[in-house]
C-alpha cells in the first residue's frame, strides 16, 4: 500500500520528482530516465510505471535551464529505450509467451491480454505504432506481438516508428507547453488529463468487447431456447 502510494504520489508530482532526482544525481538521472522506460516498454510485470506523463514531464523540465536536463540527451535515451524494451518484450513473447501466462496470471493478466489482442484485430501490425499512446496496452503490445509470431523485421519497422512518433511528440509537447504558468501551476491536472486521454481508447475496447460478448451469449440463449 505504501508503494502504491509513493508511486502516484512520484507521477502526479513528475515535474518536482525530476527536478529533485537532476539535483541529487546529476547525469545519472538519464540512467533513472533509461530504466523506467525500459521496464515499462519492455516488462509485462511493471505497466503501472509512468510512459505519456514521463515523457511530457522530461519536455517540461528540460524547458527549465536551471534543471540541467538536456532535451536532446533524454529524448535519445528514452527513444533507445522505448525501441529496446520493446525488442525485448517480443523476444519474452516469442520464446516465453505461452508459459509466462499459466505460470503467473496473477501478474500477466488474461483481460489485458484479450484488450491487446482486440487491438491487434482490428489495427494488424500497426496495433505497435498505436499502442505506444495507450498505458498497459504499450506493454503488452510486443510481447502478444512476440507470442503470435509477428514477422520480426515487419515488427521492428513499427517498433522503431512508433518509438520515433511517441518520443517526437509528447516530450516536444512538454517543452512548449510544460512551462505555460497555468500548466504548472496545475502540473498534477494535467498529468490525470494525459493518463484519462491516454487510457480511453483502451476502456473503448473493453467495453466493445464487453457488448460483443453479450450480444453473442445472447444470440446463444436464444438458439438453445428454440
Amino acid at each position: 500500500m505504501d508503494f502504491l502510494k509513493q508511486l502516484i504520489d512520484f507521477v502526479l508530482h513528475l515535474q518536482e520528482h525530476l527536478h529533485q532526482l537532476t539535483q541529487d544525481y546529476g547525469r545519472w538521472v538519464y540512467g533513472i530516465l533509461f530504466a523506467i522506460i525500459f521496464c515499462e516498454t519492455g516488462l509485462v510485470v511493471t505497466p503501472f510505471l509512468p510512459g505519456d506523463s514521463l515523457l511530457f514531464a522530461v519536455g517540461a523540465l528540460a524547458a527549465d535551464p536551471s534543471s540541467g536536463l538536456n532535451l536532446w540527451v533524454a529524448s535519445g535515451l528514452i527513444f533507445v529505450a522505448a525501441v529496446l524494451g520493446d525488442t525485448v518484450n517480443y523476444s519474452i513473447g516469442k520464446f516465453a509467451g505461452e508459459w509466462l501466462v499459466n505460470r503467473f496470471p496473477r501478474l500477466i493478466k488474461q483481460k489485458h491480454l484479450d484488450v491487446t489482442n482486440e487491438f491487434f484485430e482490428k489495427y494488424g501490425g500497426k496495433t505497435i505504432i498505436m499502442a505506444r499512446f495507450v498505458p498497459i496496452v504499450r506493454t503488452f503490445a510486443p510481447f502478444v506481438a512476440g507470442s503470435g509470431a509477428m514477422n520480426y523485421r515487419r515488427f521492428m519497422m513499427f517498433n522503431v516508428v512508433g518509438a520515433a512518433l511517441w518520443v517526437g511528440l509528447i516530450v516536444p509537447a512538454g517543452w512548449f507547453f510544460g512551462n505555460i504558468p497555468v500548466v504548472k501551476e496545475n502540473f498534477e491536472f494535467v498529468v490525470i488529463g494525459i493518463i484519462v486521454v491516454s487510457v480511453l481508447p483502451m476502456v473503448y475496447e473493453i467495453w466493445k468487447a464487453r457488448n460483443v460478448k453479450k450480444r453473442e451469449e445472447a444470440t446463444r440463449r436464444d438458439a438453445e431456447a428454440e
